[in-house]
């Protein structure tokens, strides 16, 4: 009877890398929905200001209409539309560029003649830091008047297409960090560790990962600034504008250097961890440190040239910054990403190898508190935006986790310093640390080399050990079952490692607190990730500035006045009731009813007009209809701004006798 050794699979607390990449899915999910869920019409560069503005009312019919941006953007010949109340167009043609240097201004001409009426201007562009913008407003030539333009519902840039891009972006930035922090990790702090199969794998799935995202932005690209549509993500016109633009020039040069970092992975895992010679692997180790730092400076630049360092105030500064910024990202969190793994799945990780990572772990977050201090003074700008904003809270929260990550780092510290009081990890001397290789790997190797002609078959319920003994005396096996029999001690040597491993006080505390610093990592990424995508707090609070100067605070409520009038003829004197609903801007019911001494009274006319004069605005004239004695009424009355306007109401009693009273109302 032949047995082979039983292999059964760790529960998933054993696993730690399942339980945080199925974190990282989640929040990964999460994140995507967010972004998608987010508005991305108000985000990144922002409408500050339009001729005519919104709401505005023109007494003539304007020559165009002029739009005014934050910071640059990219436009198409179809970026803004401006449509009258049937919802035909009313430009003549694409945007021009006004800028000249100065602030960011385009312009559309409009068709001559235009009728009375509201119209509506549409406009949508990508902003400097690749990320799709839009929005619309409406003005009124003469008077404003109902329209039948009904703008698309759903956020520009966000549906289905907004939320797998969304989706992309995180997992790029997680590939990044695996690859370029787990490489880093194995020259600087373990070199042993390239011949360690788990921690290969680790930096190939993150190169896979950052190389797949990188492909899906590329090609939906084109749908996320654009149609909105999944199917146009193979547009071969689509992706050839997606190319000509900053972003996917970024997409296609990280694709190129991804080449590169490929070349360099095999490198690493290959005649790297196969070099036995010191001196060749110290000239080597070299060569790989300089074009590793060369390749990820080149990635990570690929970010901060569409992102939002390459807009904004000081991009010549904050470029750099945010190249540097990234790669401590990634030396830290991937570092640590590294360190789980070795620690969970490599038998003798040496405690020299954790005490260098404590020390880069260290250098990168103070990196990242310099460039972080930078950032957020360039992108927040005011303490009100830090609290006021959804960019300022989001890197609130981003602080807390940097927080909390540091203090949890503070005890994986403390049992660093304990490995290292203690002298060598479980593993470390003997066969493990002069082979070449690590764990189950090493173990298979030592007993491959004893050879079949030491085997021989195992009775039932003898042990592996016996049977080996038995061989060495005389026993002959074949090649089947010399490696069946390898297997075994391959899997027996591994499994007393392991033991030996975890039965180490220290380095199951280490191993603890790394879990949860990985953790916490995961959760830190995916708020880096929305943060990204979230307008700036900086160009928020200026947009709101500009739309301040534009437009009334929104107060107010139903209006309801009374006012006593005389027109100066026989039963002139009455009281007007006068009630606006809801009393905002936009479309408004008016209701007026005329009453006399005795009662409802009847009059021959009611008219009405609103004055805006802070806005030189008006006066906008109502004219209600009559549906009972004493009773007038009219129906879609639209009031274009919020503010203090000023109300006339004209009764006439006779033919000759009229009067005109004047009033305040606020409307919101």
């Amino acid at each position: 009877m032949t047995t082979t050794a039983p292999r059964p699979g760790p529960p998933l607390i054993r696993r730690p890398l399942a339980a945080v990449a199925l974190l990282a899915a989640l929040i990964a999910l999460l994140s995507g929905t967010v972004l998608a869920g987010a508005t991305p019409a108000s985000a990144h560069a922002a409408l500050t200001g339009s001729d005519p503005q919104d709401g505005a009312v023109v007494a003539t019919a304007p020559q165009e209409v002029t739009l005014t941006f934050s910071e640059q953007i990219a436009m198409g010949d179809d970026s803004i539309r401006v449509l009258d109340p049937e919802g035909k167009r009313a430009d003549t043609g694409g945007p021009r560029d006004l800028s000249a240097g100065g602030p960011v201004r385009y312009a559309v001409s409009l068709h001559g003649g235009l009728p009375e009426g509201t119209y509506t201007v549409a406009w949508q562009a990508v902003s400097a830091d690749s990320h799709p913008v839009a929005g619309a407003f409406t003005f009124s030539i003469g008077a404003p008047s109902e329209t039948e333009v009904a703008l698309p519902s759903a956020g520009y840039g966000g549906g289905l297409v907004g939320t797998v891009y969304g989706i992309a972006r995180y997992a790029a930035y997680a590939g990044f960090v695996l690859l370029a922090g787990g490489s880093a990790f194995v020259l600087a702090c373990w070199r042993r560790g390239a011949g360690a199969r788990p921690l290969q794998r680790l930096v190939v799935q993150g190169w896979l990962t950052l190389t797949v995202s990188t492909l899906v932005m590329l090609f939906l690209r084109n749908p996320y600034t654009g149609s909105g549509k999944l199917s146009d993500a193979f547009d071969l016109a689509g992706l050839q504008a997606a190319l000509d633009t900053k972003p996917g020039a970024a997409l296609v040069s990280r694709l190129l250097l991804l080449g590169a970092s490929a070349l360099f992975v095999a490198v690493l895992f290959g005649t790297y961890a196969k070099r036995e010679d010191g001196k060749e692997k110290q000239d080597l180790t070299f060569g790989l440190a300089v074009g590793g730092v060369v390749v990820a400076i080149g990635i990570a630049g690929t970010w901060a040239l569409a992102e939002h360092a390459s807009t904004g105030i000081q991009p010549g500064i904050a470029m750099p910054v945010d190249v540097a910024h990234l790669l401590a990202v990634a030396a830290w969190l991937g570092g640590l990403a590294a360190l789980l793994v070795a620690l969970y799945r490599t038998p003798d990780l040496t405690a020299d190898a954790v005490r260098r990572f404590s020390r880069v772990a260290f250098g990168s977050v103070a990196v990242l508190v310099a460039t972080g201090l930078y950032q957020s003074w360039r992108q927040v700008g005011s303490w009100s935006a830090l609290t006021g904003t959804r960019y300022g809270q989001l890197l609130l929260v981003k602080v807390a986790l940097v927080v909390v990550l540091l203090g949890v780092a503070w005890f994986s510290r403390r049992w660093t310093g304990r490995l290292v009081a203690g002298g060598v990890t479980a593993g470390e001397s003997g066969t493990a640390e002069e082979g070449g290789t690590a764990g189950e790997g090493g173990a298979t190797a030592a007993a491959d080399r004893e050879g079949p002609d030491a085997v021989r078959d195992k009775a039932p319920g003898e042990s592996p050990e016996t049977a080996h003994g038995a061989g060495e005396s005389g026993g002959g096996v074949g090649p089947e079952r010399a490696a069946q029999l390898a297997r075994q001690r391959a899997a027996l040597a591994a499994t007393r490692q392991r033991r030996a491993r975890d039965a180490d006080p220290d380095r199951s505390g280490l191993r603890r607190s790394v879990l949860v610093e990985t953790g916490i990592a995961v959760v830190l990424l995916a708020v880096t990730t929305v943060l990204t995508s979230t307008e700036p707090g900086r160009t928020e609070e200026e947009a709101a500035r500009s739309g301040a100067a534009a437009t009334a605070p929104v107060t107010g409520g139903p209006v309801g006045l009374s006012l006593p009038f005389d027109t100066g003829g026989v039963n002139g004197k009455g009281t007007v009731r006068l009630d606006i609903d809801p009393g905002r801007t936009g479309a408004n019911d008016v209701h007026l009813w005329i009453d006399g001494p005795d009662g409802a009274m009847d009059v021959p006319e009611v008219k009405l007009a609103l004055t805006l004069e802070a806005r030189d605005i008006g006066p906008l004239p109502v004219v209600p209809d009559r549906i009972a004695a004493g009773h007038w009424t009219a129906s879609g009355v639209r009031i274009p701004m919020a503010g203090d306007w000023d109300l006339s109401v004209t009764v006439r009693t006779s033919d000759i006798d009229q009067t005109t009273v004047d009033t305040n109302v606020k409307i919101g």
